[in-house]
């Protein structure tokens, strides 16, 4: 068996350096006890989890990794991106398996061009927080391929900083800057996947995972999914066809039967954290589950507000027989 997950760890970062001014625009934690206890919380979830290979989100830098990773029984694996955010957070593995031929996508693939994301007509050709995909061995032989990615948010920041706005000429045209680039970063992870693919989905164990950033039905979500149809519970689900060599299926809908979810939006259950599976897993899927612990609910208004949860975001995890 083997367990596959995916986890945002929200804003993951070590305090400032004693002294350093305070930041509003970098990822800090408070103080070290704070810091402390997060990490202590998260290893807790980690372990009750006890996954073999974990995707993460918002990781402020190696370091905290490290002290994730030294917090958790047994030894462990890792891999970060090396594009974060300007809030310096990052996807990232954790491993109990070798990390293999690790990869960095960054750039929109060279067909796409690049898309505005500000009122200056200000444009960007590469993903606000690069994706990143790996290669283990669960057993001697075996290859499975993962990637994880972190899309640009549906919460919106206006300029100054602002979280909110009464101009809604203003937050329709911020509305559509990120949906341009969640839509963009997601066809660059599609692009992963098709590498990671090699048009053989049937015999290749593929797995990308991460914080989509929105529902499983959205647009952008399903961008990564490749040729329509047969995705679980639809009509198509049991019987093959030729997309099956390159579709990704999402696990949601197990997921969502369990009245499962990963996020609380102004006090709604929301799924947007997502595994999605190649043809060759979907036999091998054992069961799919997410995090039990009661979460704070996001708003749109104070995106960051403190609470005592180790993250806004339950955990997302797979068991395979690999």
């Amino acid at each position: 068996m083997g367990v596959i997950g995916t986890w945002n760890l929200e804003n993951f970062c070590r305090p400032l350096p004693a002294g350093s001014p305070p930041d509003p625009n970098r990822c800090a934690a408070k103080d070290q006890a704070t810091y402390e206890a997060k990490v202590e919380a998260l290893a807790g979830v980690i372990t009750e989890i006890g996954p073999d290979l974990l995707g993460v989100q918002e990781v402020g830098s190696q370091e905290a990794l490290d002290d994730l990773v030294a917090a958790l029984p047994g030894s462990w694996h890792t891999a970060l991106s090396n594009h974060p955010d300007p809030r310096g957070i990052r996807v990232g593995f954790i491993s109990r398996w070798p990390l293999l031929d690790v990869q960095h996508r960054v750039s929109f693939p060279t067909r796409l061009g690049a898309v505005q994301v500000e009122d200056d007509g200000t444009t960007i050709h590469e993903m606000g927080r690069g994706g990143l995909s790996v290669r283990v061995e669960p057993t001697p032989g075996s290859s499975l391929h993962v990637a994880v990615c972190h899309l640009k948010s549906k919460l919106l920041t206006f300029p100054g900083g602002q979280h909110s706005t009464h101009d809604e000429g203003l937050r329709a045209r911020f509305a559509a800057y990120a949906l341009f680039r969640r839509g963009a970063e997601a066809v660059t992870m599609r692009e992963l996947a098709d590498d990671l693919l090699q048009g053989d989905g049937q015999n290749r164990d593929v797995i990308v995972l991460g914080d989509l950033n929105d529902e499983w039905k959205a647009a952008t979500t399903q961008i990564l999914y490749g040729p329509p149809g047969s995705q679980i519970g639809t009509g198509g689900f049991d019987h093959p066809d030729q997309g099956d060599a390159k579709r990704l299926w999402n696990l949601a809908p197990r997921i969502l039967e369990q009245g499962g979810f990963s996020r609380v939006f102004e006090g709604q259950h929301e799924l947007i954290d997502h595994i999605l599976i190649s043809h060759s897993l979907l036999a091998k899927l054992q069961d799919v589950t997410t995090g039990v612990e009661k979460l704070p609910s996001v708003t749109e208004a104070h995106p960051t507000a403190s609470h005592d949860k180790p993250s806004d975001h339950s955990p997302v995890a797979a068991t395979f027989t690999l």
